[in-house]
């Protein structure tokens, strides 16, 4: 809907002008990507030596892998499309196996089935996970009086209220982890499980609820992989699309941070350390404090929004073992790896056995097994401040107890994301409509990014056409209305 959108925007308008994009992650370079589809020209500014923001590929003992995200949604079609569309589509990959486990009560067990992000729609497939006591409390939920939710709700909070804390604990907060390395029991449901929120709001059981959620996806037919990699790497995309965007005319300006914006009777001036870039429009795609800080003079109240939004920080330990060392490893096979709960008390959060999980890791790396750690959540960052050796150790220990690992790697890496992650707390969205509609007083500029929409790579490049296609029919970028842009 968003490309016949654009399309049609195409067709009522001829545009002119010059948009500068901030921010080189991939909800940046999708903007400018965009952009040039409508015949402006681009330039894109980013402060660090590189593009791509989290998504980035590095080497381990030679392999190639991905050292920040390695997965995206595939039932969303905006990564999908977007790969696509620079010549990624045939190095689409699902994973080689999704056999997940969580490390819980001294053993890794099999992930549950037919849960909606840990809250789970059958009690049965929870044995192992919980005890007695926990399964037992799940059955207690159908005679419990309604849990209002009102405009929003705390995933754990109300998970908690309706099925016990041991369902959150061991379940759903790993896996709201995984995605927002955040805690859930701030985190909003109406943000980070939309679909979730609808359906409770209905009233009735939480159990019942998810039936209802899983039976309409059901109805909807749809098919094929939840997630897909790329082959080479999911830091591939951004590379791809850089390129693709200075093949078509855009200029894409690395070690450049921006200084200041300030309006101007036509447009927009871009201040950097260098120098001053005249713009007709501004795609502000960086993270919430920086945002803050660029837009403190020109609106106070959106800056005051974004200095509140709180991130989390972790690092990645990617491992490489030589694979005639890990045979005897019974617990690494045919598993793509397995989460931890944090009431467990471990360091590592996640490990994910890349040399099972993605086949172009296996094929680029045949002697080699490849794995990665994670490490960090909200409010438990003390652990980043280790030395990477200290990090590797703690994560060798970690999965020796869990999976019986006693080989010594070849090669390490290790990949600190400071400040990652935005959380998504209870009132997030609302905060967010507040963000935009300060912004929007704004003539010309737009925000996008990981702060907005979602964390995902989809949800970001969502983000970044939907700021895209509010201003490219504002004044000045449609031709002929230069001189209301300063109005």
């Amino acid at each position: 809907m968003q490309a016949s959108h654009q399309r049609s925007h195409q067709g009522a308008h001829t545009r002119t002008g010059h948009v500068v994009v901030i921010g080189g992650g991939i909800a940046g370079l999708a903007a400018a990507h965009r952009l040039l589809a409508t015949g402006l020209r681009v330039t894109l500014l980013e402060a660090t030596d590189r593009v791509g923001g989290k998504l980035m590929t590095g080497e381990v003992a030679g392999a190639r892998v991905d050292l920040g995200a390695e997965s995206m949604l595939a039932r969303r079609p905006e990564a999908v499309e977007l790969a696509g569309a620079v010549g990624l589509a045939s190095r689409l990959q699902p994973p080689a196996t999704a056999t997940a486990s969580v490390w819980t009560r001294d053993a890794l067990r099999p992930m549950p089935t037919g849960h909606l992000m840990g809250v789970p729609g059958d009690p049965a497939a929870l044995g192992g996970v919980l005890s007695p006591a926990g399964l037992a409390r799940i059955a207690e939920e159908r005679d419990l009086t309604p849990t209002p939710v009102g405009e929003d709700v705390a995933v754990g909070a109300y998970v908690a209220d309706r099925l016990g804390r041991e369902v959150v604990d061991r379940l759903v907060e790993p896996l709201l982890g995984g995605v927002y390395a955040g805690d859930a029991y701030r985190i909003s449901m109406r943000a980070a499980v939309p679909q979730l929120f609808e359906v409770v709001k209905e009233g009735g059981s939480l159990l019942d609820g998810v039936r209802r959620v899983q039976e309409r996806a059901a109805a909807r037919q749809v098919t094929g992989p939840v997630f897909q990699g790329i082959d080479g790497g999911v830091g591939s995309l951004p590379e791809a699309v850089a390129d693709a965007v200075r093949a078509g005319g855009a200029e894409i300006l690395t070690r450049t941070p921006v200084l200041g914006l300030t309006r101007t009777a036509t447009g927009w001036d871009v201040r950097t350390d260098t120098r001053v870039i005249t713009a007709d429009g501004i795609v502000l795609a960086t993270p919430a404090w920086s945002a803050s800080t660029l837009l403190a003079a020109e609106s106070p109240a959106a800056s005051a929004e974004l200095a509140g939004v709180e991130y989390a920080s972790m690092a990645l330990v990617t491992m490489a073992f030589r694979r005639t060392d890990i045979e005897a490893t019974e617990a690494l096979r045919g598993r793509s790896g397995f989460l931890v709960p944090p009431v467990d008390g471990r360091t590592i959060k996640a490990s994910t056995f890349s040399s099972n999980k993605w086949q172009w890791v296996a094929d680029s790396a045949p002697g080699l097994f490849v794995l990665r750690t994670s490490v960090g959540r909200y409010g438990e960052e003390d652990h980043l401040h280790r030395e990477d050796a200290e990090l590797v150790d703690v994560s060798l220990r970690d999965l020796a107890d869990a999976t019986g690992l006693a080989a010594t790697p070849v090669d390490t890496q290790v990949t600190r994301w400071i400040g990652g992650l935005p959380q998504y707390p209870v009132g997030h969205l609302t905060r967010v409509a507040r963000i935009r509609e300060e912004v929007a007083k704004l003539p010309g500029l737009r925000v996008c990014g990981a702060v907005y929409d979602g964390v995902g790579i989809p949800a970001c490049i969502a983000s970044a056409h939907r700021a895209v296609d509010e201003i490219i029919d504002t004044p000045p970028l449609v031709q002929g209305t230069r001189s209301e842009a300063g109005q």
